[in-house]
């Protein structure tokens, strides 16, 4: 056996005739996994790490949505569906799903994750769960305040104790509007909503924001008619909105968007007329968009999946080209940009 037929075999493909990336190039392989590995492909569920562990929540396949917990160890690639109690979401998709971490003091910190929305077809929610990561059981706390209209396809993200929570659909129509959960006493919890000044985005859904120091990227999405290419920048400080000006066109909705150092890594999607595999670059400080090549064997296009930054790799799990589901984990290793994580000493210019 040739060393290149045995690392064939150990990423999982039978295809030899896949040219060596040169050592500073990005590269895809599909990952092999162990364990009690989702019975059912999965599209529009949420993936979040705490430490080693991707918690792997609810989605849907053709027919119907799920409300499973399936975990995957990063380390060894073994899955496992563990079994949890407690007052559990209904099946859903399209629902966020947001880290939330306390000190307990001694060094000692407890991991929960907050699932708010989604949605499980006809039905559209606004009810608030949480998972207890350590215990594994789920609870539905009695929260103060007006909540967000019934939601999915929304973005959440986690800001000075509190999540911040923008846009998606009700079903009716696309909504622009944004909510805050105030965390900081765990017995109290309060949604309020923020009417931000500036010009805001066009209501959407299955856009994509990230969270840099107090400032929101919102790029892409859709309205149910167009397929957007703006990123719009919600300074949560000031709580204002400022659109930014980009050097290329590039629409984008159902992608992933991942933070890695001062770029965003955006993967995979809808343009408004097919799926995409690609991976582009926008770069935070320049606000420009930028491409590498990327070696290897690409996942197919697709777009409802899921991406994480974890130990200088990209893992991109499940997703939806229009006729498949996939039920399939990529790695893309950064490679050369592996240094990016480290790049944390920067501001968005608006």
């Amino acid at each position: 056996m040739t060393d290149q037929m045995a690392a064939a075999i150990e990423l999982g493909t039978s295809n030899i005739n896949i040219a060596p990336a040169p050592a500073a190039g990005m590269y895809w392989s599909r990952a092999v996994t162990y364990g009690r590995t989702p019975s059912r492909p999965m599209r529009a569920h949420t993936a979040n790490l705490v430490g080693e562990m991707l918690y792997v929540f609810g989605g849907c396949d053709v027919k119907t949505c799920f409300n499973t917990l399936y975990i995957l160890d990063m380390d060894t690639l073994t899955w496992s569906k563990p079994r949890t109690s407690g007052e559990i979401p209904p099946p859903c998709r399209a629902h966020s799903c947001t880290v939330v971490q306390r000190d307990l003091g001694s060094g000692r910190r407890s991991y929960s994750l907050y699932v708010f929305g989604g949605g499980d077809g006809p039905n559209y929610f606004n009810d608030l769960y949480i998972l207890n990561t350590e215990t594994l059981t789920w609870s539905k706390p009695p929260v103060e305040g007006l909540p967000p209209s019934p939601r999915r396809a929304h973005t959440t993200c986690l800001w000075n104790d509190k999540i911040i929570v923008v846009g998606g659909g009700d079903g009716a129509r696309a909504l622009a509007d944004v909510h805050m959960l105030d965390l900081s006493d765990p017995k109290k919890l309060r949604w309020s909503e923020l009417h931000p000044s500036g010009t805001p985005p066009i209501a959407r859904g299955y856009h994509t924001s990230n969270l840099v120091k107090n400032k929101l990227v919102v790029y892409g999405g859709s309205d149910g008619h167009e397929c957007f290419s703006d990123v719009h920048i919600l300074d949560l400080a000031t709580e204002r909105w400022t659109q930014v000006d980009l050097d290329r066109v590039v629409p984008r909705l159902a992608h992933t968007a991942t933070q890695v150092g001062s770029y965003v890594f955006a993967i995979g999607g809808h343009d408004g007329s097919r799926y995409s595999n690609d991976v582009l670059l926008l770069n935070l400080v320049t606000m420009s968009w930028e491409s590498r090549k990327v070696y290897g064997n690409a996942p197919n296009p697709r777009g409802y999946h899921t991406t994480v930054l974890h130990d200088s790799r990209l893992y991109v799990l499940g997703g939806y080209d229009g006729k498949n589901i996939f039920d399939d984990l990529y790695i893309l290793e950064l490679s050369a940009c592996a240094y990016l994580p480290q790049i944390t000493n920067f501001d968005i210019d608006v």
